[in-house]
């Protein structure tokens, strides 16, 4: 294998974690079907469209689809490859070059909406700040156990972003979730314990008390986080 080819692959993989979600969905890969296999397929035929599937799955959207396949074609038939080593490196460090400038663009944006969300929410009525920078609204006062950083608690929930996307949701699964407080986010460390059993609250979480720079398939980097929480048990 190519040395530079590693690297390449690197950068096309782990640039996913470079480029914030919302880049990706405003450049959404060509959707594709199954309406190209048959039914009847062979064995063989069925079992390498999956394995092509289960790898454009995991690829990010920057990935040129029809060089990709030009690439295995070619490789397939055992022709030579179209790029050198050397051009091959080249490309590799000025593609990281891109995803980090478009990372750094969309960072901007996101810190400049989060900044002005905030500063607004704060003039809320209703909504506190506390000194770490968490907002909070109690919609309902509790009247159990309050609990500690060191408590199991049983709760139920919806997190947002700012834009109003659901990434998760326990009601969603009509099931309650159970853990030790001091294992999540900082934010919701910290929010929980201002509430007691049997308490509603939203909590405005921001990026520096939530995920920070770290992205997900659902959370972009530097996000602020809306939780809407139903403190059921305290252990």
């Amino acid at each position: 294998m190519s040395k530079a080819l590693p690297i390449t692959v690197a950068v096309l993989l782990g640039g996913a974690a470079l480029v914030p979600v919302y880049y990706a969905t405003k450049h959404p890969a060509t959707p594709t079907t199954t309406a190209s296999m048959s039914k009847d397929a062979s064995p063989i035929e069925k079992m390498s469209y999956a394995l092509g599937h289960e790898f454009g799955s995991q690829t990010p959207p920057e990935l040129n689809i029809d060089a990709f396949v030009t690439g295995i074609r070619a490789g397939y038939d055992k022709q030579p490859r179209a790029y050198t080593d050397e051009e091959l490196q080249a490309a590799s460090v000025e593609l990281q070059k891109e995803l980090e400038k478009k990372q750094q663009a969309e960072s901007q944006k996101t810190d400049a909406s989060t900044e002005k969300f905030l500063s607004e929410n704060a003039k809320k009525p209703g909504v506190i700040t506390t000194a770490s920078g968490l907002q909070y609204k109690v919609i309902k006062e509790g009247t159990g156990k309050q609990p500690t950083a060191d408590s199991m608690v049983t709760v139920h929930y919806k997190g947002q972003l700012i834009n109003g996307t659901v990434f998760d949701s326990s009601y969603k699964r009509n099931e309650p979730v159970v853990f030790p407080l001091k294992g999540v986010i900082p934010g919701w460390i910290e929010g929980l314990q201002l509430m007691k059993e049997g308490g509603k609250a939203t909590l405005y979480i921001p990026a520096k008390l939530g995920y920070g720079a770290q992205a997900s398939a659902e959370i972009p980097a530097n996000s602020t986080l809306i939780f809407d929480v139903e403190l059921i048990k305290v252990q």
